[in-house]
């Protein structure tokens, strides 16, 4: 009574200030404006909650109360499809005295165990009842689960949590349960430790049906039933449906079932029945066109993240209607967003260089979300989120992380990524060549075991969709242009030169490549090196220029050595000597490697120009750079040119012993071209030094040949079949010695090499 008069004091004395102040200060207008805005107010909140509860949104629960008085199983609303599911747990049920329904949370476990424990109500005459395991969106402790059935049993609750009390209510309702033909659904299972004191259930009559997620799985005394997302039939099926439900729309809209783009919205929901029967009655109620939800649906996945972009109400109804999304902890959800930024299956210390988060605490993270069937692992010990689940990923990506965060976590994805690619691309050389087997050397050794397993996810990351790449934030643009030099590298050190070329014009399509020329430059200088590979020195000779013209100081001495050994395939020797000169001027003393390249290009220009004093001082300190530098292809083609180099100058011992040294160099180096314009020198050398060993040079010839005809099926081959023609005369084999030179003749004219041509018909002339 005396807080009651008290509270009446205050109220009184609080009101009498009020209208004071009011009085005071305000005016009678302003009072007035007041009050009605208040009014306003209340009346317009008051609407629209009455209108939140007449406007059922959609109907997304599939278990329906039964009628007073019948056994409280309930009953499924709308059940569509599963059929197969159902009859297998009408089967276990038949012999097993417990079984599960398990799958990923909101997959449709419940409304599956249910259906089946509908259509066996008549196999247990004394009862069916039904717990839900989940209250108001928590799970209930193996306390709370007895005393519930406690309640429906009519026997003792436990008397507190210990295992004994546990233990002790658990037979109370065996010893109910025991002797009777009952089925007991325990819906929505999250723990074993829920249901562990009730098992092994009792072995008579009663039947103990689970429905849970894969926590379940291998519980002891159990026999499991997995079942996954409804197929796409299935899923269109449930979408109209729940399309029927709804009220009918002014817009006639087509049959969901007919209708091709259903097919993909389901896909895109990621086939979750909750999700798509949401998604499908709203259709139905605003008259949707389905061409405009899968429309507004492929537009917030596909668009990159660092763009923005209005999220469309279906797009929203997905990620709200996800509870197995909701059932996960707060960084589980971020880290599931996170992940579909990456299009491939990654290592862990990527993926918590991706979240900004140690790698443990991503351990703990990833095995919760493999747990709840969110992400599967990959070779490699990678892991990925499941194909059927990325779309959706990427809705709640773009739903709950504003841009900077999504530019925030691509930058560290870019970054991490760059760096390690950079590291192992620095260890190509060590290798030598790309090695016969999958991986010489554990992969955190192992280069280009490295690049094999990761591949996928690089060329995903650095070949950005098309449009996006004009549209790179900054932040992440420097990350992404280090990342692609790295992966070209891999790529031509492999041999992959249409990825190569694809990466190069896709860095010429960003702002970068426009704003900084240096980087414009690079490209075009990866670009002709590859026409060069592809044994286009025009092609490549137009790209170098491009690229001399746009590079740097320091980028000009890589563009002019190439653009050298351009010039120099188009017989142009002057201006190749030019620029190769030109390149060892503005390289610096501490790259010696490129020193060493531009004395081999230099002193190979020097050979074809007769220059061979020049060429043999350039090709000997190219040979002796390489060799300290640890390059053996380097070592090989500086000693191969050397062949040619000694055996002008007569020096034909000193040729002997630099083409066996570069065939011991090739059987360690896989690189089948280098090695068969080694076999040619070397047999080309034997015949004009040594007749008598034109067997042996045959056989150096042959070799040479067959590996040209692996690889390169034209290049330098009119020479090959010259000299080949030139080992069958002098074993005396003139027929054959015809036919090469006659095939020679005719691989000179494909490939118009004037000179190779000349040479043949000369040999075939004396005969014509």
């Amino acid at each position: 009574m005396v807080s009651g008069v008290l509270a009446n004091v205050v109220s009184n004395l609080a009101s009498n200030l009020l209208s004071e102040l009011a009085a005071s200060v305000l005016g009678p207008t302003s009072i007035a404006l007041a009050a009605g805005g208040i009014v306003g107010f209340v009346v317009y909140e008051v609407r629209r909650r009455r209108a939140d509860r007449e406007v059922d949104p959609e109907p997304t629960d599939v278990l329906t109360t039964p009628a007073a008085g019948a056994p409280n199983l309930p009953y499924t609303a709308e059940f569509t499809g599963r059929d197969e599911h159902v009859e297998a747990v009408l089967e276990l049920l038949s012999r097993e005295h417990a079984v599960a329904v398990l799958g990923r949370r909101a997959v449709g476990t419940s409304a599956c165990a249910v259906q089946a424990a509908n259509l066996c109500r008549d196999d247990f005459p004394d009862g069916q009842y039904y717990l839900d395991l989940r209250r108001h969106g928590r799970s209930r402790s193996a306390q709370q689960v007895l005393t519930a059935l406690a309640r429906i049993l009519g026997t003792a609750p436990p008397t507190s949590g210990r295992p004994d009390a546990l233990v002790a209510a658990a037979d109370a309702v065996r010893g109910q349960l025991d002797g009777r033909r009952i089925l007991l659904v325990l819906d929505n299972v999250d723990r074993p430790d829920q249901v562990r004191p009730l098992l092994p259930p009792t072995a008579r009559t009663c039947r103990l049906l689970l429905a849970g997620g894969p926590a379940l799985m291998g519980l002891k005394g159990v026999v499991a039933h997995w079942i996954a997302e409804p197929g796409t039939s299935e899923a269109v099926e449930l979408f109209a449906t729940a399309g029927g439900a709804a009220p009918a729309a002014r817009v006639r809209r087509a049959d969901p079932r007919t209708d091709p783009a259903v097919r993909d919205i389901v896909d895109l929901c990621g086939r979750q029945p909750r999700t798509v029967r949401a998604l499908g009655y709203r259709t139905a109620q605003h008259g949707w066109r389905h061409a405009d939800v899968l429309d507004a649906l492929r537009r917030a996945v596909q668009t990159p993240p660092h763009q923005r972009l209005t999220v469309s109400p279906a797009a929203r109804l997905i990620t709200e209607r996800d509870t197995a999304y909701r059932s996960l902890s707060r960084e589980a959800r971020r880290l599931y967003r996170v992940m579909s930024l990456i299009p491939a299956p990654v290592d862990r210390p990527t993926i918590a260089a991706l979240a900004g988060r140690h790698p443990e605490r991503v351990t703990a993270l990833l095995d919760q979300l493999a747990a709840a069937a969110f992400v599967v692992g990959a070779p490699g010990d990678r892991y990925e989120i499941r194909p059927l689940l990325a779309d959706s990923a990427r809705l709640h990506l773009r739903d709950a992380d504003p841009v900077r965060a999504r530019v925030a976590a691509q930058a560290r994805l870019t970054r991490h990524l760059a760096r390690r690619a950079e590291r192992h691309a620095a260890n190509l050389a060590v290798l030598g060549s790309p090695p016969d087997r999958e991986w010489s050397l554990p992969l955190d050794d192992d280069p280009y075991g490295w690049f094999d397993l990761h591949q996928e996810l690089l060329l995903a990351v650095v070949r950005v969709p098309s449009g996006a790449a004009e549209t790179l934030p900054r932040r992440v643009r420097r990350w992404w242009f280090r990342l692609a030099v790295a992966l070209c590298g891999w790529l031509a050190y492999a041999e992959r030169l249409d990825e190569w070329e694809q990466v190069c014009r896709t860095v010429l399509a960003t702002p970068t490549a426009d704003d900084r020329p240096e980087i414009a430059g690079w490209a075009h200088n990866e670009l002709g090196v590859l026409r060069r590979r592809r044994h286009d020195p025009h092609g490549a000779a137009a790209a170098l220029t491009l690229a001399v013209n746009e590079r740097g100081r320091g980028g000009t001495a890589q563009a002019r050595m190439n653009l050298g050994l351009a010039l120099l395939d188009l017989g142009q020797l002057d201006d190749a000597v030019e620029h190769l000169e030109m390149s060892r001027r503005h390289r610096s003393g501490a790259d010696r490697a490129g020193h060493a390249l531009t004395d081999l290009g230099l002193g190979a220009a020097q050979l074809a120009r007769g220059e061979l004093d020049s060429a043999h001082h350039h090709l000997v300190r190219a040979a002796n750079t390489f060799r300290s530098v640890g390059d053996a292809r380097g070592y090989a083609a500086a000693l191969t040119n050397l062949v040619l180099v000694h055996a002008g100058l007569g020096e034909h011992l000193d040729a002997a012993q630099a083409w066996r040294a570069a065939l011991r160099e090739y059987e360690s180096v896989n690189d089948p071209t280098s090695r068969a314009t080694a076999l040619l020198n070397a047999g080309a050398t034997l015949l004009t030094s040594s007749p008598g060993q034109a067997r042996v040079a045959y056989d150096l010839l042959a070799e040479s040949r067959r590996l040209r005809e692996e690889t390169q099926p034209t290049a330098g081959l009119a020479r090959n079949l010259l000299y080949l023609g030139d080992a069958c005369a002098a074993l005396g084999e003139h027929a054959d010695a015809r036919r090469h030179w006659a095939d020679a003749a005719t691989v000179a004219e494909e490939v118009a090499d004037g000179q190779a041509l000349a040479a043949a018909d000369a040999r075939l002339g004396p005969a014509s």
